[in-house]
């Protein structure tokens, strides 16, 4: 089917699903549960909505405060001169949708601006509907959107690519990286060159951190050995937890930080009671004697009431410590809160997966998780500790559940 076929069809499809039809044929469908999460929104399919351009100030403060302007050079290498001689432009957005940068094709530029796709343009799914940027934040993949599978009109005549863009300390997202053009000039290839791209600039941030890593264990050296002398237990972690140096213990690959750390005692559920002094770029983390006078957690807080976020907060006696969540973990967690009773590693990888054979990636997930969170989960089977209490925080809207999630059980408890 040629390009200009596939775009009737693709509009005949868009009119049906708006009005309740049978399609002539069945969307992606990354497309089709994108549109019912827009239309849940309340996304107008002729004008959309307008969130207004970022003033200018805001906008410079988040380029200048966003890590992505580090790799802005690769990113502009890779794709600009091919979205130029393409009729495209290379778009670069904020973890919010919001367009930060913009390079390519003068004209298609200037047809942009008509649609408000400029530089401090909100691009997320709940302003503009399906498009490659905004989904892509939904669903933490790549996608490519063409056409009439936008679901506002007004943006029929593009086609878009996009990737998102992780920050490799953390597994935070970023942004995405978008290849946006008139649809008559679809190209099958640009979604795998826009992934490639953004996966190179992946590896320069990774670089840029493990760089960081050796400049830090080079501060602490001295200090640990001190330390060590004293028959004391310490740890030295970048801002993310990234173990630089350490003494008197195991080296853990990383320690997992509360969402806001400052100077001073605290309780960590895989450690127990530290004492927490700054350095230079990370912490100096002197563990105790490995018992917590103050007893276990009691308490957990699983929160995935927001699309793009989710945390798990841990209390006990000694405390309260809160972390974000990967993708991943918050499905685990999520499941486990379900299933008071305990999962199997078999079912676990069913409830993810659909596929009761994929234990190991199950096995290796959830190791990392009771290394972060210390005695609060137990295993055979895998469940939630004794004496702890659960609390599950969902989104009002089921669409907005872990949106990005493709695992069965997720998909069960949208409804």
């Amino acid at each position: 089917m040629g390009v200009r076929e596939s775009a009737r069809l693709l509009a005949r499809v868009h009119d049906a699903a708006l009005a309740g039809d049978p399609p002539p044929a069945t969307p992606r469908p990354v497309i089709s549960e994108s549109w019912l999460r827009v239309r849940s929104h309340g996304v107008d399919p002729d004008t959309g909505r307008h969130a207004g351009l970022l003033p200018t100030e805001e906008l410079e403060h988040r380029r200048r405060s966003s890590p992505l302007a580090d790799v802005m050079p690769q990113l502009r290498e890779g794709l600009v001169t091919v979205a130029d001689v393409a009729w495209h432009i290379m778009v670069v957005t904020d973890h919010d949708g919001r367009v930060l940068w913009r390079d390519g094709s003068l004209a298609v530029r200037r047809s942009a601006d008509r649609l408000g796709f400029a530089e401090g343009a909100s691009w997320a799914e709940d302003t503009v509907g399906t498009n490659a940027i905004g989904t892509a934040l939904v669903t933490r993949a790549p996608v490519q959107v063409h056409s009439s599978e936008h679901f506002v009109r007004t943006h029929h005549a593009w086609t878009c690519a996009a990737a998102p863009l992780h920050d490799p300390r953390d597994g935070r997202l970023l942004g995405v990286v978008d290849v946006s053009g008139p649809a008559a000039t679809i190209h099958p290839a640009t979604l795998s060159l826009v992934t490639a791209v953004t996966r190179v600039a992946e590896g320069e941030l990774r670089l840029r951190h493990w760089a960081s890593i050796e400049r830090l264990r080079a501060i602490a050296a001295p200090l640990l050995a001190r330390l060590a002398g004293r028959g004391r237990t310490a740890v030295a972690v970048d801002l993310n937890g990234w173990t630089a140096a350490v003494t008197g213990m195991a080296p853990p690959d990383r320690v997992a930080l509360p969402a806001a750390l400052r100077a001073g005692e605290l309780w960590l559920p895989s450690l127990g009671v530290c004492a927490v002094e700054p350095l230079p770029g990370g912490w100096l983390i002197r563990v105790g004697d490995g018992r917590d006078p103050a007893g276990p957690a009691s308490r957990v807080v699983l929160d995935v009431s927001r699309p793009r976020a989710w945390t798990v907060t841990v209390s006990g006696s000694a405390g309260s410590w809160t972390q974000q969540l990967s993708p991943r973990h918050a499905e685990l967690l999520f499941v486990l809160a379900l299933h008071p009773g305990g999962r199997s590693a078999a079912q676990l990888a069913r409830d993810l997966f659909g596929d009761g054979g994929r234990t190991v990636t199950v096995r290796a997930e959830l190791s990392r998780l009771r290394r972060s969170l210390g005695g609060v989960l137990a295993h055979r089977p895998y469940r939630f500790a004794e004496g702890v209490d659960v609390e599950l925080v969902r989104p009002a809207d089921g669409f907005d559940l872990l949106p990005h999630s493709l695992a069965p059980a997720v998909l069960a408890a949208r409804g």
